[in-house]
């Protein structure tokens, strides 16, 4: 493994939420590319910034914990941006730990390397493959996303792709064209998410909740496409 090894922007000692069903602790990996408006994270976009601290001294840390805790997320930022994703991967399943992983997709290759090594995957749909580019500020992210779910569906890893809302950015127009689109690709696990507005530095997104964005009647039609559905409130 690269002797830097993972370039760790944070870590969660204990989570119930970030892996269904399992206890988990979560490692944020430093780096994204997209610079999606409403992120929660952006204190993780630039890769350029010093690791939290040294991956051995953490992976310590989780060998401590194997025992107590059932699985090991990688989130981020975007955690497939790291060329040492893999390697850190095999070292927390040394532990005897499951891995989840926490992505948007952005770069289905890496992806592709590391599925068969993650025992659950969370992707990030952001909204409308035609309105994508636009809401993450990056040319051609539709076709790396619409890759991604590709992958993960083939896969047979279990999975939830999920919707984070904002009325601003998230139309029921939008919605509906991407659900769907997921449920025709046979996407069966989904989840719409509310915005939290912790973290987000963009002023003009702070004062909406997706309340405005998500009536009951869109709620329900987009519940029926789907045979496993949860509608997720923010905190």
């Amino acid at each position: 493994m690269d002797e830097r090894g993972l370039k760790v922007g944070g870590y969660a000692r204990f989570t119930s939420t970030d892996y269904p069903g399992e206890l988990a602790a979560v490692v944020f990996v430093q780096g994204c590319p997209w610079r999606c408006s409403y992120c929660h994270n952006p204190h993780l976009q630039p890769r350029g910034s010093e690791p939290l601290m040294r991956w051995k001294d953490l992976l310590t840390f989780l060998a401590s914990r194997a025992g107590l805790l059932d699985a090991v997320v990688f989130s981020g930022g975007e955690p497939t941006l790291d060329p040492a994703l893999e390697d850190a991967m095999r070292d927390v399943k040394a532990l005897g730990f499951k891995i989840g992983l926490h992505t948007a997709g952005i770069y289905p290759q890496r992806l592709q390397q590391v599925l068969p090594l993650v025992d659950w995957v969370g992707l990030d749909v952001k909204t409308s493959f035609d309105a994508y580019d636009e809401l993450t500020g990056a040319p051609g992210s539709a076709q790396a996303a619409q890759a991604a779910a590709r992958m993960v569906l083939d896969s047979g890893v279990p999975y939830e792709f999920r919707t984070t809302v904002h009325p601003k950015l998230t139309t029921a127009r939008h919605l509906t064209a991407l659900t769907e689109t997921l449920a025709e690709m046979g996407c069966t696990s989904y989840a719409l998410q509310d915005f939290r507005p912790v973290g987000c530095r963009t002023e003009n997104l702070l004062t909406l909740g997706s309340e405005a964005a998500l009536d009951a009647a869109l709620v329900g039609q987009v519940k029926s496409r789907f045979p496993q559905f949860i509608l997720r409130k923010a905190e």
